[in-house]
């Protein structure tokens, strides 16, 4: 496993592991290359979409070099200060930092004169670029926007509003972890409940496209095969990191498994958890092993993703016409996919919740809501034909 790039770099190219190069942790690069990749097959898809009608233009006035107010300064020089109050404690304490990042940097420690500087240095630049923006003149020119040039501001909420999400889910989850250490729990690097980033992902979305005028249902259509794409780039974070996304004890691999025995069975040497019995002859600091092996669910979470994701590309133009059909589509490939894993995935269960985990319950609901809302637009567009 490789919990962060200097055990990447030490297979490949055989430096020493837990150098500086310890501080970009696997699971969170694979996190953002999930960002980026949402954030780009979903531009695809509503570009196709408004160049076929489906979205109208909304006229919109851009104003170029408009002076800087009060706020502009206020808000930079406080980014200033957080971005030298963190930066220089960094550097100051880089063996801490190799450690916990996560836990290092939404921490309240840092450095006071680093984030004086900061806050210097950025309002400085900016009272610099204000004045540049006066010798340029403010310029105003009418263009019509849709809904792929608001890309960024609609990825920038679903992150925000799915990390919300996959945390609220996780006190839900664990209300007493959650008492015993609510700060502890709430800016921790661990506990996120991936159907919490779902939901929450999804409600801060619809708030933005209605705020907008942006038809909704068109919007979630382009987001579905996008949605299931980075879930799987995601889960192969999972499973390189050794993040504890993974099976019951395996069973022996029977005859007829003509793959490598890693897929069948995984003992995740050198998992970020760093759970397990010790390694011997290891290097670095992450040396532990799972006693026995079990099943990888995330690579098979996501293969599974990257299928489904494929199907979903490619009923994408023919269902179109019937807006919402795609991600009623994807509720159900996405309810039935966690459901069946769940079966032999590590999870608590609940009595209250029929037995089931809660991964499984939300699943049922997904893939339930996902085919009467696929049945009642079909039946509906059937009726239309009539």
């Amino acid at each position: 496993m490789y919990p962060d790039l200097s055990y990447l770099f030490h297979d490949l190219f055989g430096t020493a592991a837990d150098t500086w190069l310890s501080i970009f942790k696997t699971f969170g690069l694979l996190v953002a290359l999930a960002v980026l990749t949402a954030a780009f097959l979903l531009k695809k898809e509503l570009q196709r979409r408004a160049e076929i009608g489906q979205f109208q233009g909304v006229p919109a006035k851009i104003v170029s070099n408009a002076p800087l107010s009060m706020q502009d300064y206020v808000l930079n020089a406080i980014f200033g200060f957080i971005v030298g109050f963190k930066l220089v404690y960094i550097v100051q304490n880089l063996e801490a930092m190799q450690a916990d990042p996560g836990g290092i940097v939404i921490s309240g420690k840092g450095s006071w004169l680093g984030g004086i500087v900061g806050a210097g240095l950025l309002t400085a630049y900016y009272f610099y670029l204000d004045a540049q923006r006066k010798k340029q003149g403010t310029r105003e020119e009418l263009k019509t926007l849709y809904p792929h040039d608001r890309i960024m501001d609609i990825s920038t909420v679903a992150v925000i509003s799915g990390i919300i999400g996959a945390k609220l889910f996780t006190v839900i989850e664990q209300p007493q972890a959650f008492f015993a250490d609510p700060i502890g729990q709430l800016f921790s690097g661990d506990g996120w409940t991936i159907y919490g980033g779902l939901i929450g992902g999804f409600v801060g979305v619809y708030i933005l496209l209605r705020r907008k005028a942006i038809p909704v249902l068109p919007v979630i259509d382009a987001v579905a095969p996008a949605l299931i794409v980075s879930y799987g780039v995601g889960r192969m974070g999972c499973h390189l990191a050794g993040d504890g996304d993974w099976g019951i004890t395996a069973a022996a691999q029977p005859d007829w498994w003509f793959l490598p025995y890693w897929l069948w069975a995984q003992d995740y040497p050198r998992n970020v958890l760093n759970r397990g019995v010790e390694m011997a002859e290891c290097v670095g600091k992450y040396c532990s092993h799972l006693p026995e092996a079990v099943y990888p669910t995330s690579v098979y979470e996501t293969t599974m993703a990257f299928t489904i994701g494929l199907i979903l590309w490619g009923l994408r133009k023919k269902t179109t016409p019937w807006p919402g059909l795609l991600f009623a589509i994807y509720l159900m490939f996405n309810g039935a996919e966690r459901f069946l894993i769940e079966g032999i995935r590590v999870n608590d269960r609940h009595e209250g919740l029929g037995g089931f985990t809660q991964a499984e319950f939300i699943a049922l609901i997904l893939l339930g809501i996902g085919a009467v809302w696929a049945g009642w637009l079909l039946l509906a567009k059937k009726r239309e034909a009539v």
